[in-house]
């Protein structure tokens, strides 16, 4: 289990230790799918949703969810954010959100990107559910990180 970063060489699942890395810059950009109907889409479109605009609500949802990353998910760190954006727009099959978070500190903010896209996928559920039951959230996924080690891109 020594391999798993948030184990201890004991077992124990610990808070990984960072003093000792380099501060840098760190980026990381993420995304999420939400699936809706043609009628959903429609409505949102139109401006026409029971609850209100979906996209504007979801987010600023995502930003403040992503500045909360560390009391949601107990072994994240705490990080001063210089940056927490989120991009939700229309699809034909739904909403796609795209965060991207920034910090300059001794760890990543791969979690904080993920965590601001995935409440601003719950969000547009939230306020789409009125209209349609059936709603679907995908692709959660990391885009890319840049900093630290090394640098990521999906592929």
């Amino acid at each position: 289990m020594s391999d798993l970063s948030h184990f201890g060489k004991d077992g124990k699942v610990q808070m990984v230790d960072v003093s000792d890395k380099e501060v840098s810059k760190r980026t990381a950009r993420a995304t999420a799918f939400v699936s809706l109907s043609p009628e959903t889409v429609a409505a949102i479109r139109a401006k026409d949703n029971p609850k209100g605009d979906p996209l504007e609500i979801a987010r600023i949802a995502g930003i403040t969810g992503g500045k909360k990353t560390s009391e949601l998910i107990p072994l994240c760190h705490q990080l001063s954010l210089s940056n927490l954006d989120v991009r939700a727009e229309i699809e034909d099959a739904g909403v796609r959100l795209v965060s991207i978070a920034v910090t300059t500190d001794r760890t990543g903010v791969e979690m904080e990107a993920l965590t601001a896209v995935s409440i601003a996928a719950l969000t547009v559920y939230d306020m789409c559910k009125a209209v349609q039951k059936d709603i679907e959230i995908t692709g959660i996924r990391l885009l890319e990180k840049t900093g630290g080690k090394e640098d990521y891109r999906y592929p």
